[in-house]
């Protein structure tokens, strides 16, 4: 099966749409003789921040000379950047070469696997064969029935926050949700957690109790003395002054997860120098999470895609730019996600809201959106197209940023080529 045929493959599983559930992953890895734990993993959940958590830690690793396998999902500019070996996306015939090894094992079975899980299985599949070392394994949704949740014995399981998300899924309240997320504890293995909320927290911790897994948590905050979309620059108690690649308010937080992660992955035997987090943290990019994409006028994206990330991405861009409405936006979000709370959180910053349809069957109607924040008092439209949103917006010769669902992305990048 070559690239082409595996994209269809997995076309036609999307048909199946979205379940939840332990049955099939763990048959389909069972017949593939267990490859998750073939190569040894972090396994990271969260409401926000596993994506940038788990960015850091790959480049981290490799930094330190580990041959590093990194799973993200959604795919944003190819199907299959979720698959990064040492930074990289992996080239078609790796991940045709994946597909083909799960193909042959899930058309053998009587209940069929869904998309995401024959993503994740390949993931799993694809570091095996492709002898990493070690794994950083993001979960697609929740935890505790997430389809990558069949990892026997991570070295490490993070928890980076719990918030309101996919609540028709998790729950209504962050310790229901939390109760998801902390179902990737395993029993005996460390557990790293970046969460405040009390509620949420508590259930962590209870859940680790009961697993007898040792719980850590960041150490002091990092004090930040530098922001730009250019990147952060922090001190750290322990490694001193740092250069976060990667920016916005919510990265320094992200980072002190990560280096708590480290001392606990070097209680775990592996080998990962002062000099390597620090070349790590500088050199890592993470897309679509503020990320800089063109300089004069500044063109960034952010994948704030619920309440919590919009509030975070908004008081980056207050730290960038400070009040006084002179940012174009293009926005598209999901039909399920509260939308109604952005308005207030853009307020201060927006000139003018041009919002799109995202390319997926649950994103929310351009112009459901448009109307929503006209009728909060903020210029709006509905634009046809994400091109068409872009090129009004840059038009304007303001700042432009991209925000909402990360299935805006590729379509929001495309829309800046020549």
């Amino acid at each position: 099966m070559n690239d082409k045929e595996a994209l269809e493959y997995l076309r036609k599983a999307s048909a199946r749409g979205s379940r939840l559930g332990l049955s099939r992953i763990t048959e389909l890895t069972e017949r593939l003789h267990r490859p998750q734990d073939a190569v040894p993993a972090i396994h990271i959940s969260g409401t926000n921040g596993k994506g940038s958590v788990g960015a850091m830690l790959a480049a981290v690793l490799r930094s330190a000379g580990y041959r590093t396998g990194h799973f993200a999902t959604p795919a944003l500019t190819t199907p299959y950047d979720c698959y990064q070996i040492g930074g990289i996306p992996v080239p078609p015939s790796v991940f045709a070469a994946a597909m083909t090894e799960v193909r042959t094992h899930a058309e053998q079975m009587t209940d069929p696997p869904t998309e995401y899980e024959l993503i994740a299985a390949a993931a799993f599949a694809l570091f095996r064969q492709q002898q990493c070392e070690v794994s950083v394994i993001e979960c697609c949704m929740g935890g505790d029935t997430d389809c990558t949740n069949v990892i026997r014995a991570p070295l490490l399981s993070v928890i980076t926050n719990v918030a309101l998300d996919h609540c028709a899924f998790l729950g209504s309240t962050t310790a229901e949700i939390a109760q998801h997320k902390a179902g990737i504890i395993k029993r005996g293995c460390p557990v790293l957690t970046g969460c405040a909320d009390p509620g949420a927290l508590e259930v962590i911790r209870t859940y680790a109790e009961q697993m007898q897994a040792p719980l850590f948590f960041p150490d002091d905050p990092l004090l930040i003395t530098a922001m730009s979309p250019e990147g952060t620059s922090c001190i750290s108690r322990d490694y001193g002054a740092l250069r976060l690649g990667t920016a916005g308010l919510y990265q320094p937080e992200n980072a002190a997860v990560v280096l708590r992660a480290v001392s606990v992955l070097r209680g775990q035997g592996l080998r990962i120098t002062d000099d390597a987090v620090r070349n790590g943290l500088r050199s890592c990019r993470w897309a679509g999470r503020m990320e800089l994409l063109r300089r004069k006028p500044y063109v960034l994206f952010d994948g704030a895609h619920n309440p919590d990330g919009m509030r975070t991405a908004c008081e980056s861009l207050m730290r960038f730019f400070g009040a006084g409405q002179q940012i174009c936006f293009v926005i598209g979000v999901m039909a399920d996600k509260d939308y109604t709370q952005y308005a207030e959180m853009l307020r201060p910053l927006a000139a003018r809201i041009y919002t799109v349809t995202p390319d997926n069957p649950r994103a929310l109607p351009a112009e459901r959106l448009a109307a929503a924040f006209a009728e909060a008092g903020l210029p709006a439209s509905a634009c046809r197209t994400v091109g068409e949103a872009v090129s009004a917006a840059r038009q304007t010769g303001r700042t432009v940023v991209g925000l909402g669902s990360l299935y805006l992305y590729r379509e929001f990048c495309a829309a800046l080529k020549p």
